[in-house]
């Protein structure tokens, strides 16, 4: 290495704009004071050396990053206030491997990673994570899971930032080595201006996985982790169901605000005080509640949650069973009906009615952002409850599960179909009960509904206040299915060429850093360490002879 060479420190600033930027300082001057005041012991100290690694390591603690990502976040939130075609939008995984490439390919494909987020799914860390082996949604899971993989999540995003970083001190010193000041200066440009892997991660703290001082502990581990944003769901904690599931029971609006609140303080205690809390009902799909909260007067938020209840009148003692329980309503004597489990049902057909007031309870009581649950990919149903919201909270913003619970093509083959017969156009040709059959793929019904399909995260944040789009689970379906077509080829009678052809080739071609394996794991950070700490004693990985050079 040359000596004089610029040293690259990073300045935190609070928007995506202004991400942590490399910028010349004279800290290689400081660094080389700091040696000297060592006598002789720190001659072998390279003050570059030491620059170059400071630059690779933007984020010393989980804190940083959070702070980092709520600024990002929070500046998102405001230009999609100001402009809702500035959606946001995110993949759920469930390794740091997964979103690491996913960041890499990001950047690769659209030069940038802003608007680009990560969530982490509770359901992929029970299904995948658990040492108890695959989990359904329950919040049986290890709640440490949690943590420690928001933790893991940002351990390779920050190894993507330090192995792009490391390729690029690699070019620039050739750069030098050749005399090429142009190629010098345009390599420079690039480090001065490095944009960072690590984004916002929205974590899943199912429903707080206990009572309202369990969701504090964890929700500290998760902001420690990294995590600036947390979704929490309205559902009982031990009862907790997946939200695509039969089974849902929720709390009443003081227990949910309870753990909302828990939040709150624990975003305050580590000093993260732009931190983002998304607020989740299932009510749409749940139809049962444990537990009737105290009422104590009419029109209370007590008494707005139990007039959803299923009741029956009771005119007299003969009206009651033995161990019934009676509340008054509107001046009148119910009895909810209660099921042998204990639990009590809500009126049929109240779910939106019961989203829209959890809604504006959660926005007016702590929440930054609400995440509704349902059962299909609708814009009239989404946008006619935030609406109502909006009547109340103009700018409420949703999160928008955009799940593979959701058989897609059905569902947007029959809308369709639906607004079709509506308008009388001929639908003679379709059975709408078969719409998924390959048989219509080509056909014009099935044409429209795929560029509704294209379309509908930019309508729904147009129309139904969708800040942000993710998908829970894609990254498990991806696994599977290239899987699928790997062991179907190489098993099969393709054998190697299976290999060759559906993954190597791809790799190479598409420009998939990943081909380059050692390179990925580190190898080529490790041989730069070798160089600092050895200088040319140094026994490095990447000569003639590493096969990663036929690629």
């Amino acid at each position: 290495m040359q000596e004089g060479a610029l040293l690259l420190l990073f300045n935190f600033t609070s928007t995506r704009e202004d991400r942590p930027m490399l910028m010349h300082t004279d800290d290689i001057k400081a660094i080389t004071e700091l040696c000297k005041t060592q006598g002789n012991s720190w001659n072998a100290i390279n003050p570059e050396s030491v620059a170059r690694m400071r630059a690779q390591n933007k984020f010393k603690t989980g804190l940083d990053i959070a702070q980092y990502t709520a600024d990002i976040m929070r500046a998102d939130m405001e230009a999609y206030d100001a402009d809702s075609s500035q959606y946001t939008q995110s993949l759920g995984c469930w390794h740091g491997f997964v979103a690491q490439q996913k960041m890499i390919s990001i950047k690769k494909h659209l030069l940038t990673t802003n608007k680009s987020y990560i969530y982490l799914s509770g359901w992929m860390i029970a299904a995948l994570r658990s040492e108890f082996g695959p989990l359904p949604d329950q919040s049986m899971h290890e709640k440490t899971t949690v943590p420690e993989l928001i933790s893991e999540i940002y351990t390779y995003l920050r190894q993507a930032d330090a192995r792009e970083l490391g390729n690029l001190f690699r070019a620039l010193d050739d750069a030098r080595a050749e005399g090429d000041s142009d190629k010098e200066k345009t390599i420079q440009d690039q480090i001065d201006n490095h944009e960072t892997h690590v984004v916002p991660i929205i974590a899943d703290i199912d429903a707080g996985f206990g009572n309202e001082e369990a969701t504090y502990l964890l929700a500290k581990k998760l902001i420690e982790a990294g995590a600036c944003c947390l979704q929490i769901e309205n559902q009982v904690s031990d009862v907790k169901q997946c939200g695509h599931q039969d089974g849902k029971v929720t709390v009443p609006h003081e227990d949910f605000l309870a753990k909302v609140n828990a939040l709150r303080y624990a975003f305050l205690e580590l000093g993260i005080e732009n931190g983002i809390i998304v607020a989740r009902t299932d009510s749409l799909g749940a139809g049962l509640t444990q537990k009737i909260p105290v009422s104590a007067s009419e029109g209370d938020l007590a008494s707005q949650y139990n007039a959803f209840l299923k009741t029956t009148p009771v005119e007299s003692a003969d009206d009651i069973e033995n161990g019934e329980i009676v509340i008054k309503q509107g001046g009148k004597l119910v009895k909810p009906a209660r099921l042998p489990n204990g639990l009590f049902q809500f009126r049929e057909d109240t779910g939106a009615e019961r989203c829209v007031l959890d809604g504006i309870t959660a926005l007016e009581n702590g929440a930054d952002m609400l995440w509704i649950e349902t059962e299909k990919p609708h814009l009239g149903q989404i946008g006619g409850m935030i609406n109502e919201i909006r009547k109340v909270i103009p700018n409420a913003k949703l999160l928008y599960n955009n799940s593979p619970s959701f058989n897609w093509t059905i569902n947007f083959r029959q809308q369709v179909f639906d607004a079709w017969s509506e308008e009388g156009k001929d639908v003679s040709n379709y059975n709408r009960d078969e719409l998924m059959d390959a048989r219509y793929d080509s056909s014009g019904l099935a044409i429209e509904a795929d560029d509704r399909i294209r379309s509908f995260q930019a309508d729904a944040a147009r129309e139904a206040g969708v800040f942000h789009h993710l998908i829970t689970l894609p990254t498990y379906h991806t696994a599977a299915l290239s899987t699928d077509i790997l062991a179907a080829d190489y098993f099969g009678e393709e054998g190697m060429l299976g290999y060759v052809k559906e993954v190597q080739r791809q790799e190479i071609r598409r420009g998939i850093a990943c081909v380059k394996h050692q390179n990925m794991a580190g190898s080529d950070m490790g041989d730069d360490h070798k160089e600092y700490f050895s200088g040319g004693q140094a026994l490095k990985a990447s000569g003639k002879d590493n096969t990663m050079n036929q690629f």
